[in-house]
């Protein structure tokens, strides 16, 4: 994926004019690599962002046709229009393994759920790995039609990947299981959010029936 960018020589108050033209301000850093102040139009950042996300490789290109391979690190939104004030890509060296948590796309239905009225708990949203950035999945699917029975569940260790990826988290931590509907309010507290990251005080799995939404907003510049 390639994404064009520009060397942005506008700073301060006068960003405010760059966006009203329909791009965005960013940073590009990373280790052993000069910063760079660049301006991305916003449109064509949001087709990527919308298929990369921050696990994908992105090769941002310059005007002098140079090409610089990326990750998208952080994009600030602004909470009431949605539009994207501004973005951080990280420089990434293609031949060096990098360490990131991946999103669980949960797919199909729990049969256990629709036939036996059971609760569907999902225990998380992100799984943290390592690979090197062109061996990075975009996202960990799970298909949620192998829960047919009420009790039956899913761990890190039904995943199927290349011995390219390694993961930090025990191949027994649970991703989602189903349990049933009497026991919605005694289910166990849920492992963290991420696998592979210490959980946060008093964070629980989230039951549904079924139905889940996420959310991220990021850091201000």
């Amino acid at each position: 994926m390639e994404l064009k960018v520009e060397i942005r020589t506008i700073l301060g108050k006068k960003i405010k004019d760059l966006r009203e033209k329909g791009f965005v301000p960013a940073e590009l850093y990373g280790n052993d690599v000069k910063n760079l102040h660049l301006s991305v139009s916003e449109k064509e950042f949001k087709k990527i962002f919308k298929e990369a996300g921050e696990s994908t490789v992105v090769n941002l290109t310059t005007e002098d046709k140079k090409s610089l391979p990326v990750m998208i690190h952080d994009v600030e939104t602004d909470p009431i229009s949605d539009r994207i004030r501004s973005i951080d890509f990280y420089q990434v060296k293609l031949t060096d393994k990098i360490r990131v948590s991946i999103p669980i796309e949960f797919i199909g239905e729990a049969p256990a759920v629709k036939t036996f009225g059971g609760i569907l708990v999902k225990t998380l949203q992100k799984i943290e790995l390592e690979a090197l950035p062109n061996d990075l999945p975009h996202k960990i699917q799970v298909d949620l039609a192998n829960l047919s029975e009420i009790g039956k569940g899913i761990s890190i260790k039904d995943l199927k990947f290349s011995d390219k990826v390694k993961f930090f988290a025990s191949p027994d931590t649970m991703i989602a299981t189903v349990v049933e509907a009497k026991a919605e309010e005694v289910a166990p507290v849920a492992a963290t959010e991420t696998a592979g990251e210490t959980p946060a005080a008093g964070a629980a799995a989230q039951p549904e029936t079924p139905a889940a939404s996420s959310s991220k907003e990021t850091s201000k510049k």
